[in-house]
């Protein structure tokens, strides 16, 4: 078995920009052996589709202590490196989020999304809260002597509506991509991306490599690759294909 450190030096190395590492999110060990065992280099969970597993809505509603639990035995069940959606670091506070990193980094994770939207709440942190709270998970990385590889995520698109201008959004995005790289962030996540022009030149100007999320609308992954993308994710899409099979599975045997 790899030691942790090797597991995330190796998961650093898989981030490559026009080579994008390709994650299928998966939500427990059963699905984390199913991705390792067709030869995934690394897997990711997701944090709508580990709470919705486990009975809970998504939004750090699913405890912190079930979540750890959870990606020990993940962890635990593959060699190769596992990747924790810690949402928005479980706690307002730079030493909250700096606790739930320790935590991620002592049950195996080696990498971490980190987003910036505020749970139960508007909108948001602003950008200097939020560089402190990026600042403070790379101080607890840093402390358990094991590179966690930090993928700060902004939930700009994500948030907009359809008549937002995409590219004052972008400006945004890149102010944002910068600030994070600044305080410690390894890698930067902009979900709900979806149009390759404004990927492209957020892959021009941003210094981290940039994660995208497959989405409807969303270009292939091999175009990703090429537009400079170093990341892609499937997100709960891989959790909401199995459980519709499951469910036309039941409808035909109990016929609903």
């Amino acid at each position: 078995m790899p030691s942790l450190q090797e597991k995330a030096t190796a998961f650093h190395n898989l981030h490559k920009k026009g080579d994008p590492l390709v994650l299928y999110n998966i939500w427990d060990p059963g699905t984390a052996k199913v991705a390792a065992s067709a030869g995934a280099p690394a897997i990711a969970t997701g944090s709508w589709s580990v709470a919705e597993a486990f009975g809970f809505p998504d939004g750090e509603k699913l405890p912190r202590d079930l979540a750890m639990g959870n990606i020990n035995r993940i962890c635990n069940s593959v060699e190769i490196p596992v990747s924790l959606d810690l949402e928005a670091g479980y706690g307002a506070t730079p030493e909250q989020v700096a606790q739930s990193v320790t935590l991620a980094g002592q049950n195996g994770a080696v990498g971490i999304n980190f987003e910036d939207q505020i749970i139960d709440g508007e909108g948001l942190y602003g950008i200097e809260d939020q560089t402190a709270r990026v600042a403070a998970a790379r101080k607890a990385s840093d402390a358990l002597d094991v590179p966690i590889f930090i993928n700060a995520r902004t939930d700009i698109f994500l948030k907009a509506t359809p008549s937002d201008d995409k590219s004052k959004l972008l400006e945004e995005v890149i102010k944002r991509g910068q600030a994070y790289a600044d305080a410690g962030a390894d890698g930067f996540f902009v979900p709900a991306l979806t149009d390759a022009d404004l990927i492209s030149e957020l892959c021009e100007k941003c210094v981290l490599p940039v994660n995208i999320m497959m989405m409807a609308g969303c270009p292939s992954i091999n175009e990703l690759g090429n537009l400079g993308v170093a990341r892609i994710s499937h997100g709960p899409g891989p959790y909401r294909a199995a459980m519709a099979m499951i469910e036309k599975d039941c409808s035909a045997l109990y016929g609903n």
